[in-house]
Formats: C-alpha cells, sequence, structure tokens
C-alpha cells in the first residue's frame, strides 16, 4: 500500500475532447493512475449547477480503457461529472481531483462562473483536495506545453502536503513563452467584475433576443491579488474556500433589531 500510485480524477468544462483536458490527462499519466469524467459537450460558464430535471448518462470512452487509465464521458455538468465519479465510478476516493486545464482565465470574479472551478470545489465538497487549472488563453489551438512544469509542481506539492478542509486551488496560467514566466505566486481574488450589456436583436420571425456581452473592469490595485500577478507573468495560485458565509459580518448583524 505504501507504494500504491496515487488514484487522480480529471476532469473539466470545455469537454472531453478539448485540448486542455488531453494535456492534462498525459501530465497525470506520469504521476498516477488516471480515471477521467468529463462532460460529452462544452460546459463553460455553468458555475455550480447539477442536473434534478434531466437524466445523466455517463459512458466509458473504449480507446481508453486501460489497467491505469479510464475515461468517461458524461451528459452533465461539470459537478455532475465529479458526483457521479465519486458515487459510482470510482472503487475508491480519489487521492486529488483535478479540473482543466481551462481555455480561458478563472481569475477573480470568473470564479464564480466558471464551471472547471465548481468541479473543482465539489471534489472538496467531497473532501478530495482538489486543483483548477486555467490557461489564458480561449483558442481552441492554445499551447499548453509552458504550463507542463507548473502543473505537475502544484498537484505533487498538494499530493505531498494535503489541503485544509473546505479549501481548493484556483491556478490560473499566463499566455507566455515558457522563458518568460516568472514562477508561482500565491496569493487573494482580485476585487474585479464584469460591466455586462445585452445586445438585442429580432430575429427573421419578429421575437427579440439577446446577445450577453461585457467588459471586465479590475480596480482593485493591490499587488498581492491573481490579477496582479498574472499582469506580472507569474502563474497565480489562490486558494478557494466553498464556505460562502460572511464572518466578518456576523457579529453586527446580530446588533440588528429583527425581533423587535
Amino acid at each position: 500500500m505504501a507504494n500504491q500510485k496515487p488514484l487522480i480524477l480529471v476532469t473539466n468544462d470545455d469537454g472531453i475532447t478539448a485540448p486542455g483536458i488531453r494535456r492534462l490527462i498525459t501530465l497525470m499519466q506520469e504521476l498516477g493512475d488516471v480515471v477521467v469524467v468529463a462532460p460529452d459537450s462544452p460546459q463553460s460558464g455553468m458555475g455550480h449547477a447539477i442536473t434534478v430535471n434531466d437524466t445523466i448518462y455517463c459512458d466509458p470512452v473504449k480507446e481508453f480503457q486501460d489497467k491505469n487509465h479510464k475515461e468517461y464521458s458524461c451528459s452533465g455538468t461539470p459537478a455532475d461529472c465529479v458526483k457521479i465519479a465519486v458515487q459510482e465510478i470510482m472503487h475508491r476516493k480519489p487521492d486529488i481531483c483535478v479540473s482543466g486545464i481551462n481555455h480561458g482565465s478563472n481569475s477573480s470574479i470568473n470564479v464564480i462562473y466558471s464551471g472547471t472551478m465548481s468541479a473543482a470545489v465539489e471534489a472538496g465538497v467531497e473532501g478530495i483536495p482538489a486543483i483548477g487549472f486555467s490557461l489564458l488563453d480561449y483558442a481552441i489551438d492554445a499551447d499548453f506545453s509552458h504550463c507542463d512544469v507548473y502543473v505537475k509542481k502544484i498537484v505533487q506539492e498538494v499530493l505531498k502536503n494535503g489541503l485544509p478542509k473546505g479549501v481548493v486551488l484556483n491556478v490560473n496560467i499566463p499566455k507566455l513563452k515558457a522563458s518568460e514566466i516568472q514562477g508561482i505566486k500565491v496569493g487573494r481574488q482580485a476585487n474585479a467584475q464584469w460591466v455586462e450589456d445585452f445586445d438585442k436583436r429580432t430575429n427573421p420571425m419578429g421575437r427579440d433576443y439577446y446577445w450577453l456581452s461585457g467588459e471586465f473592469v479590475n480596480e482593485d490595485k493591490g499587488e498581492d491579488t491573481d490579477e496582479w500577478a498574472l499582469a506580472q507573468g507569474y502563474v497565480s495560485v489562490v486558494p478557494v474556500q466553498f464556505d460562502l458565509t460572511a464572518h466578518h459580518f456576523i457579529d453586527k448583524l446580530n446588533d440588528w433589531k429583527f425581533n423587535s
């Protein structure tokens, strides 16, 4: 048992055929036994949605089934993928769950919309150390090669040290040449937001429809944030907790006269 390889669950939100997850699978095979449960189609921006009003299919991808590597294509959301992997597919709880590598940023406010991070958070809910990886490149043909050393190092450190209960890591990697990356910087989530707009149009039948658009605005000038680290050429690592309680406001809220 002491020499047993780590059991690694791999998932994402871009879909099981996306180049980012294919890269991540290859890297994880160097570190342990791999089980992949990932969406059968893109699920970006799904957040922590789960399927409650429809069936979920989860089919083995036969060309990727061997002793140390199994893959399943799931019709559900990223959070569904983790749930069904843990409850129905894996013979024991995985030692770690890695989600990604996402095509595009999940820094700052994007973490709450991200299917990539929601899969990692769901693993955290299940008591599994988890990491979400994202590359700041939305292109389908994005070059992930410079991510390798950082992905493996961070996974190895989590396997070695573990994570506190209720904490997962949000890792964002800049779109740079390997020689341009400055290293890894641990920080906090920047206080930034999307200023959104809806482009209203009318279809040929006369019915109005909308395209969501917007501008990302970061007014956080701190030099300890994920946005600052990425702008300076660092790989950003932010510890994220899924306890959404505003603990600092509890005492003040208790002073309100709810019962008077």
